[in-house]
């Protein structure tokens, strides 16, 4: 077989191009160079689409950030519970970020520490086991030192961080954003933890930073929505106290009243009616703690507070307030260190200082704001106002009590007298005319008669015209007074009356008025059976009783011996005393009295074995 003989590669047609791989005549590019189309992969399309990709996720996220965003917005104005709203500022701020932690730090009124604390995703029981809650120190203050934004990625490298306290959750990566209400920091918010374990970015920054803006206006506006009802419940409180004045007869029921609504409405644990009283003794006005309600009420109640106390700037019209009397060196009274802050205001009407209102709080309680000190200052106005008008209102009442008094005196002396003396005149004259002795002894006696009832109505009208106790407070001290005044014209003579112990402060208001009884009853007895040339009284509220309500001595160191405190009354006569079967319903009268009160009623001989003692006591 012949070889085939190599032949020469075809020569292509001048005038041609190569274009996909076939030849274009005419293409005049083609008679300069050949040319190739690059491969697809060649482009760097994948990487476009992937960066494409990318930037798509990215807007989407962001959309879905800003959908959040706006989310928490609106879920922290949908409320105007100021401690609901900032409970959800901090569980969306957590959420926006995916931090495992958040809380909301409140900065106290003097702008030091941290006046409230509110934390999200550590429960209760940790919570209870971790103890008190921060007060502002490290990191913390820190930020409260300089409201700025602060990003950490590792907390504990920080200088300025002071530690965590034992059982505390481990905590790295920290986020806070100050939250402003105009150009007021109001507080600041801490974000711990980011899920995943990465640190806060600054997009997490910005987005804080936006909800934090509009956290200050739910803030803002939950504030000023609690400052209306405040306002709202002192209004109220202030026209019950007036309505109160007014409407009552007996203002102690009315300002006992006020003392119960001013404790009620600054949230105090003791509030207080302090009314200036005459100190004879040193010549001068001070304040009595007229009317308390709350805790040591009991304790306050009836006291004359020290001239060097916050007393003395009240009768200058001045409002006396203390962050905490616990540790302020300037408070005198004793009883005022178990307490915290305390806010005292005059009663002013008319230029005239007429008592004040002092309510305290519990030790470690918020102080007074200045808007609740603005509140009280209002109420205490406007009490004294109305406390101005029920005093006009009691003196035209006194006024018509006077002057019928005045009448019925002229009535007594120029009529029933002087026709008692006309009859005991013709009484006279009928017995000089008489023959039997015996009527004449009995006409005698009827002149005497008369004449004991001239003197009685006589003094009826010396009492009429002299009201000694007219202007007196009406204490118990008092009432105890004017009972035994009055039966000083029965007796021929006036008791003696002395007191042991703060009677008016220890002393309640429903154990007087049984005391008051048996005192009544008591002197009726005296008058009527004892023929007594003398009598004295005392009122001990310093002894301490047994179960079967008698004296157990009176030292305090009773009280370990099974006493309580108790009030002893005593009505002790030199007259006859009480003879052996003599009727005994007096007696038993003043025992269901005493037993009723948890105390007992018992006689015994008089101190000489001239007499009769009789005893009456009460449990406090």
């Amino acid at each position: 077989m012949d070889p085939t003989p190599d032949l020469p590669e075809p020569a292509e047609p001048a005038g041609t191009a190569v274009s996909g791989g076939a030849a274009v005549p005419g293409d005049p590019e083609a008679d300069q160079a050949p040319h190739r189309v690059p491969e697809i992969s060649s482009l760097g399309l994948d990487t476009l689409v992937t960066e494409v990709a990318e930037r798509l996720q990215s807007a989407a996220a962001v959309t879905d950030r800003m959908q959040r965003l706006l989310e928490a917005v609106v879920s922290v104005g949908s409320g105007l519970d100021l401690h609901a709203t900032l409970h959800r500022i901090a569980t969306g701020a957590a959420e926006l970020v995916d931090a495992r932690y958040a809380a909301l730090g409140v900065i106290a009124p003097n702008g030091h520490g941290l006046s409230d604390f509110i934390h999200v995703g550590v429960d209760d029981a940790v919570a209870a086991r971790i103890g008190e809650l921060p007060v502002g120190r490290g990191i913390l203050g820190a930020l409260i030192d300089r409201p700025e934004p602060l990003r950490l990625a590792e907390l504990g490298a920080d200088p300025r961080s002071y530690g965590f306290p034992p059982h505390h959750p481990e905590m790295k990566t920290f986020l806070g954003e100050p939250i402003r209400i105009r150009d007021e920091v109001f507080g600041n918010l801490y974000l711990t933890e980011k899920k995943g374990g990465g640190a806060f970015t600054p997009e997490d920054e910005q987005v804080v930073h936006a909800l934090a803006a509009a956290a200050g206006v739910a803030i803002e506006n939950s504030r000023l929505y609690e400052e209306g009802r405040r306002r709202e419940r002192w209004i109220a409180g202030a026209a019950a106290v007036t309505t109160a004045l007014l409407s009552r007869d007996e203002a102690e029921i009315a300002l006992t009243v006020a003392a119960e609504q001013v404790r009620e409405l600054a949230d105090a644990a003791l509030g207080m009616i302090l009314l200036p009283v005459a100190d004879e003794d040193a010549g001068t006005v001070r304040m009595r703690v007229a009317h308390a309600s709350g805790e040591a009420a009991e304790f306050v109640r009836g006291e004359l507070l020290p001239p060097d106390s916050f007393a003395a700037r009240l009768l200058d019209g001045e409002s006396v307030h203390l962050d905490d009397m616990s540790t302020d060196p300037t408070v005198v009274i004793r009883l005022a260190r178990s307490f915290g802050p305390s806010l005292a205001v005059p009663m002013v009407a008319a230029r005239r200082v007429l008592g004040g209102l002092c309510v305290w709080r519990p030790r470690g309680a918020q102080p007074f704001t200045d808007g609740e000190k603005q509140l009280a200052e209002t109420f205490a106005s406007q009490a004294a106002l109305a406390l101005r008008l029920a005093e006009g209102q009691r003196d035209q009442q006194r006024l018509a009590v006077f002057q019928d008094r005045d009448r019925i005196a002229r009535d007594l002396h120029d009529l029933v007298i002087q026709r008692l003396f006309a009859t005991g005149m013709m009484l006279e004259g009928a017995a000089r005319r008489a023959v039997v002795p015996e009527v004449k002894v009995r006409i005698g006696e009827a002149v005497d008669e008369l004449d004991a009832t001239i003197q009685e109505v006589r003094t009826t009208i010396y009492a009429l015209q002299h009201d000694d106790h007219g202007d007196a407070p009406d204490t118990l001290r008092t009432r105890v007074l004017r009972e035994c005044s009055q039966t000083a014209a029965a007796l021929g003579f006036k008791p003696s009356v002395s007191f042991v112990g703060p009677v008016e402060s220890l002393v309640g208001e429903k154990t007087g008025r049984q005391l008051l009884a048996a005192l009544r009853e008591m002197l009726s007895n005296a008058a009527r059976h004892a023929r007594a040339s003398r009598v004295g009284v005392e009122v001990d509220a310093t002894v301490h009783l047994d179960d079967d309500g008698r004296p157990v001595g009176g030292d305090p160191e009773s009280l370990d011996r099974g006493g309580r405190p108790g009030v002893l009354l005593t009505v002790t006569d030199d007259g006859i005393g009480i003879p052996e079967g003599g009727r005994r319903s007096g007696l038993r009268n003043l025992t269901r009295r005493a037993e009723a009160l948890g105390g007992d009623a018992w006689h015994e001989p008089g101190p000489y074995g001239r007499g009769t003692r009789v005893r009456w006591t009460a449990r406090l």
